[in-house]
């Protein structure tokens, strides 16, 4: 099992994901001999599991069913284990077209965090690509790391445990893009632009503080940095619901005019009729208070020169 390459069938150690419902799934990691407990009885791994295809219904002990999903990063970032906040699809899908990724793209991160928009963006360069990603908790680097090989993508992805506003990348002229997630990114600035490509490339960062933009956006000017702007992404889910509104009288048309004594007749009995004939169809329906927003996104481009 690998997140960038798909295969049918359920094997002994892959990652798949128990769907209960669009609010409820989770990870397991499958084991021959394990169970797994959900609310709709046991799901036991060797028979209900290994050998069958993604996307299976599978029914558990009691009587229940769920869906076994292979993982994707849009999924991985919906159920991993949160070792810091995340990025969601939100914020992911456009970053990456910011800054331009495709397939064999070198992109260089700070910080790995969980993993959320390292998994997305292996995903976008593989098969040539590659992540260089740095994270100052040595835990945390260890963890990402440990995941990258379970996911079968850490040939495809460089953890370092530095810090990047200290020590850089690790790298000097060969990134098409880099991103900053971290608390200071001005400090990485200059770093940053040491690793890109001394063609050119593409930078943002991360930041929930328009303070932290506004240092940002100057140490980015200092360096030379050119189209500069930010943008602050907010989702707005809206509700589908089915209604039931009445059909207008709006009278006949003009060219089909009654007499005015049928019209007084007909008149009166539209306004005696109780009820109205309905319409039945389905709505979208906006919510009474928006999320509030996760953060500012600040993207620069490099000079040629």
């Amino acid at each position: 099992m690998s997140f960038i390459e798909y295969r049918e069938l359920i094997q002994d150690g892959d990652t798949a994901i128990v769907f209960l419902g669009h609010d409820s799934m989770f990870p397991v990691t499958v084991k021959h001999g394990s169970q797994t407990q959900t609310k709709y009885g046991v799901i036991r791994h060797s028979t209900d599991l290994i050998g069958k295809k993604f996307g299976s219904k599978v029914t558990c002990s009691k009587g229940g069913w769920v869906y076994i999903l292979y993982p994707t990063p849009e999924l991985w970032t919906m159920n991993l284990p949160h070792r810091t906040q995340i990025l969601y699809s939100t914020d992911i899908s456009i970053i990456t077209m910011m800054l331009e990724l495709k397939p064999g793209s070198v992109v260089c991160e700070s910080g790995t965090g969980s993993g959320s928009l390292s998994h997305a963006i292996i995903r976008t360069v593989a098969p040539t690509g590659h992540l260089y990603t740095v994270e100052f908790h040595q835990q945390r680097a260890e963890k990402a790391l440990e995941e990258f090989q379970q996911h079968k993508v850490d040939h495809l992805v460089t953890v370092k445990n530095q810090d990047v506003c200290k020590s850089g990348f690790g790298v000097s002229h060969v990134a098409d893009a880099v991103f900053l997630d971290i608390p200071s990114p001005w400090e990485a600035i200059g770093h940053a632009k040491a690793a890109l490509k001394t063609g050119g490339g593409r930078i943002c960062s991360f930041s929930p503080c328009i303070e932290q933009v506004q240092r940002t956006c100057r140490s980015l000017e200092e360096h030379g940095f050119t189209d500069i702007n930010t943008l602050e992404i907010l989702l707005r889910v809206h509700d589908v619901r089915t209604i039931s509104m009445q059909i207008p009288d709006l009278g006949k048309p003009s060219g089909d005019r009654a007499s005015p004594a049928s019209e007084g007749n007909e008149g009166s009995k539209q306004m005696s009729a109780s009820q109205h004939p309905c319409e039945t169809f389905k709505t979208g329906v906006p919510p009474r208070e928006t999320v509030g927003h996760t953060g500012y996104l600040t993207f620069a481009t490099k000079n040629l020169f």
